[in-house]
């Protein structure tokens, strides 16, 4: 957990909640999992979560609850956004219905603040929160409340579900996990929550056609801390979603570029080109050529290649400007 995060979309992360398992492409190289196995391995939070492979550390699918953070929450009066989760999901299946039930009775006695729920398994979510207007789940959440120490905010009884400062998100990587994920999401907003999208990493160009309920969307590519890893993103891809955003009057964020950067603007010299090698970009080889690693412009047929330049260099500038919208906290 932390009070500041450098994460471009949120002010802080809450972590009563921590380990997952692997569950789409999306995953092969996520932050969490690798802290989890290395830097924060013998942590109480993490100690036991991962396995060591010949890849890097992997999720075991072992979760834990961590009572010590539950609360924390509560005692930040000033107004943050919160990342809920952030190296777990909320909706793992592995995940007992009561711990979320917990960490919904603290959200709901926070109202000053944003909670930002990223999941990749929103059909759970949205089967959890079909409960909300049934007695057992308000009962349930209230009793969990009512149990917490006090709060200067309002009370659990002066909360609503559908909650306005309770973002559900979901994050998709290509078309494949968007057409997957949109479906539960459609259902979550007809329901009155606030719903996001995180599309990062960007493995392949989306058609956001059906995704107009949305109340914002963050776009962004994969980076890497070992300068090999991370796979390429192109240009088009986050212009589309960008575009869409602004057609929808959807708040759109570009978080980054990650470890690549679109080759439109860059001068190929003599540099290697290389192709993925079945155009899925689900696994993007390159070749290290002394000084940058490139694709040729005929693997995008959306446009120029990208060259590897790494996340510092490449920024997060889309078409010479920066990204930064929000939804209305509590409208």
């Amino acid at each position: 957990m932390a009070d500041g995060t450098n994460i471009e979309w949120t002010d802080a992360t809450w972590n009563p909640i921590t380990g997952c398992q692997i569950k789409s492409p999306g995953c092969k190289f996520c932050y969490a999992m690798k802290l989890a196995g290395t830097r924060l391995k013998h942590h109480p939070s993490r100690e036991g979560l991962t396995v060591g492979t010949k890849n890097g550390p992997v999720w075991t699918g072992e979760v834990r609850f961590n009572e010590q953070w539950l609360t924390q929450p509560l005692h930040w009066t000033k107004p943050r956004m919160i990342f809920v989760c952030a190296h777990a999901d909320l909706f793992y299946e592995a995940v007992p219905d009561v711990w979320i039930d917990r960490v919904f009775a603290v959200m709901s006695m926070a109202p000053q603040h944003a909670f930002q729920v990223l999941t990749k398994r929103p059909g759970r979510m949205r089967d959890y929160l079909a409960r909300v207007e049934q007695e057992p789940f308000r009962n349930t959440v209230k009793r969990f409340a009512d149990a917490m120490p006090p709060s200067p905010w309002p009370s659990f009884d002066g909360m609503a579900f559908p909650s306005p400062n309770i973002w559900l998100g979901v994050s998709v990587e290509d078309q494949a996990h968007a057409d997957e994920r949109r479906e539960s999401m459609r259902r979550l907003s007809e329901m009155g929550w606030k719903t996001w999208v995180s599309y990062e990493p960007a493995l392949g160009p989306v058609d956001w056609t059906g995704w107009e309920f949305l109340d914002w969307m963050v776009s962004g590519g994969e980076s890497d801390t070992d300068g090999k890893s991370a796979r390429p993103n192109s240009p088009y891809w986050h212009r589309s979603a960008r575009d869409f955003c602004v057609r929808n009057g959807i708040p759109y964020l570009f978080k980054q570029w990650g470890s690549w950067i679109g080759g439109e603007w860059l001068d190929s010299g003599d540099a290697g080109w290389f192709c993925p090698a079945d155009g899925s970009g689900a696994d993007w080889p390159y070749r290290d050529t002394g000084k940058e690693h490139w694709f040729k412009p005929e693997c995008w047929p959306e446009g120029p290649g990208a060259m590897r330049v790494g996340k510092k260099a490449a920024g997060r500038m889309l078409d010479g400007r920066t990204h930064d919208e929000f939804p209305a906290v509590l409208s």
